[in-house]
């Protein structure tokens, strides 16, 4: 897999990647008609083109020439000193391989003048967390997501420093 900017070409495969991907994920946590209602209003091909030209942004795909197994969605913020990392999946067949890794290295590297990176994620996703601690990620612990998760309740967030 080579890590690269998604193009035009690239909507319709990310958009299969994120329905199985939260399909996977979170059907037990949501539902799956909860589920199949999210990716079909956040995943659509409309909501995915915005994210081609949003200024101060990054939008990734892993790619091995044959598919893509992973995606990446990020933006600058307060000036450039600080990321959100929006968006980080790898299609579950894949998970574990160093996509999500890769991904997340890439966004980094994306935005060389921030001294910081945060996420927000469901206090449900086990994985997902267990992936941003492995990768230098604390909880800020009375840091309120500013989005609720799809269950309602606020996400947790996580912050990491950048060397910038």
């Amino acid at each position: 897999m080579f890590v690269r900017t998604a193009g035009d070409r690239d909507l319709a495969a990310i958009r299969a990647l994120l329905v199985e991907t939260w399909h996977a994920t979170y059907d037990a946590i949501y539902g799956v008609e909860r589920v199949t209602e999210i990716t079909d209003k956040w995943h659509s091909i409309a909501s995915l083109k915005t994210r081609l030209t949003r200024p101060n942004s990054e939008f990734l795909v892993a790619d091995d020439g044959k598919r893509i197994g992973g995606v990446a969605f990020a933006e600058s913020i307060d000036g450039g000193g600080s990321v959100v990392l929006k968006q980080l999946y790898v299609l579950p067949s894949l998970q574990g391989r160093g996509i999500g890794g890769m991904l997340l290295d890439e966004v980094i590297e994306s935005f060389p003048e921030a001294h910081t990176i945060r996420l927000e994620v469901e206090e449900q996703n086990t994985r997902a967390i267990a992936f941003y601690e492995a990768n230098g990620f604390v909880r800020s612990v009375g840091d309120v997501g500013e989005h609720a998760g799809a269950s309602g309740k606020p996400t947790l967030v996580y912050r990491r420093p950048l060397a910038g």
